[in-house]
């Protein structure tokens, strides 16, 4: 969706409201002062009373207070009728024209996804019902998902034990997996002792828990048992980030992405980013489909899109490799594949440039070595 062009018919009638609104108290301001100075005149005895009303009429007459208000107005009134326009154009496009008729449409799956997805944002009653509805069974993830609300939802109470106790019988998986979620909430346990005034009950804690994390998390357990010099001014002091609630959001991040990955989901409902990425993708789809109906083309028998659909670095799960001489991106049935020259093309690159196997070799497309064609290698990303 392209909102720039949005804000920029929403700023031009804004600006034209600015104006005019301007416009229309310096011409009543004058208003009210030429006015005042007739009323102020006709006080004098002395003047002309039809005179000076004669004088206030011409002024006003030359002034055309209502020809200047009529034009500001007309300025605003024109960028308020453009903008409506703008809005139809923009965010209501017919969608529908990228819908492919001929994709294939599992509606059990896409059950299954939309309830996962309200499982594991919480909403259980929700995913419930839908899946009661629906007539699908329940989701295999429903009560993962319920231990993993009541561990977060203790840990909003500043209860760390369901999360402690989830880290250590997963303990060996935590440390596969490369994260530092254990020591994050042992870290957290021992902060929450320390400020209940107990630094003997922390430092105890500190020996029993943070020693097998003494090679990895030295400094930030030096940082740590420093902090108890300080326990009872800790805000003044150089370990103040202690107290910031941050520490219990990186906390409840990392326990959700750890708790789904070692489910086999991802961090992220593949629902949310699925819609997130396709308002992304959708306005270059649209725009497309325009330029294909213009030029008789069909959409619905297109294999592969010749425009780039560029999404942001979150949407990019794995490595994509576009042969340089097809410009087609690589399949599994059209691997990339690596040439002793070190050049990488695509399989089916490489077997026409060979003649369908007729020639074993063939010059590089980017270096005058000769190449084996069966000696190419498939890389693997």
């Amino acid at each position: 969706m392209e909102l720039k062009s949005i804000k920029d018919a929403f700023d031009r009638v804004a600006n034209k409201h600015k104006l005019s609104h301007t416009k229309t108290h310096e011409i009543v301001h004058m208003l009210s002062q030429e006015l005042d100075k007739a009323l102020s005149l006709m006080q004098d005895t002395q003047l002309d009373h039809k005179s000076i009303l004669v004088d206030a009429k011409k002024l006003f007459t030359d002034k055309s207070p209502a020809a200047q208000l009529e034009s500001a107005e007309k300025e605003l009134n024109v960028a308020l009728t453009k903008y409506p326009k703008v809005l139809e154009k923009q965010l209501n496009p017919e969608i529908a024209k990228a819908y492919r008729t001929n994709a294939e449409f599992d509606t059990h799956v896409v059950n299954q996804i939309i309830a996962n997805f309200f499982y594991r944002q919480g909403m259980f009653e929700i995913g419930d019902c839908f899946v009661a509805e629906t007539g699908e069974s329940e989701c295999t993830t429903r009560q993962s998902f319920v231990e993993m609300y009541e561990i977060l939802e203790a840990m909003e109470r500043r209860d760390l034990a369901p999360a402690l106790n989830w880290a250590g019988a997963n303990s060996e998986r935590l440390k596969q997996a490369r994260s530092d979620l254990e020591m994050k909430l042992h870290s957290l346990q021992f902060l929450k002792i320390s400020q209940g005034q107990n630094s003997q009950e922390a430092l105890s804690y500190a020996r029993k828990h943070f020693a097998v994390y003494a090679d990895s998390c030295l400094y930030e357990i030096q940082k740590l048992v420093c902090s108890l010099l300080w326990d009872k001014n800790l805000e003044q002091s150089p370990y103040s980030e202690f107290l910031s609630p941050v520490l219990w959001d990186n906390a409840v991040r990392e326990l959700t992405r750890q708790y789904c990955n070692l489910l086999g989901e991802s961090s992220e409902s593949p629902l949310s980013v699925t819609v997130t990425a396709g308002t992304h993708a959708l306005p270059v789809l649209l725009k497309y489909i325009n330029v294909m109906a213009n030029k008789k083309l069909d959409w619905q028998s297109v294999e592969q899109l010749p425009v780039a659909v560029e999404l942001p670095e979150e949407f990019q799960f794995h490595s994509v490799f576009v042969c340089p001489v097809s410009k087609e991106q690589s399949s599994e049935d059209n691997p990339p594949m690596m040439m002793s020259c070190g050049h990488v093309l695509c399989k089916q690159t490489i077997t026409r440039m060979s003649k369908n196997g007729a020639k074993t070799s063939f010059k590089c497309p980017y270096c005058p070595t000769d190449i084996d064609s069966t000696r190419c290698k498939q890389l693997y990303f």
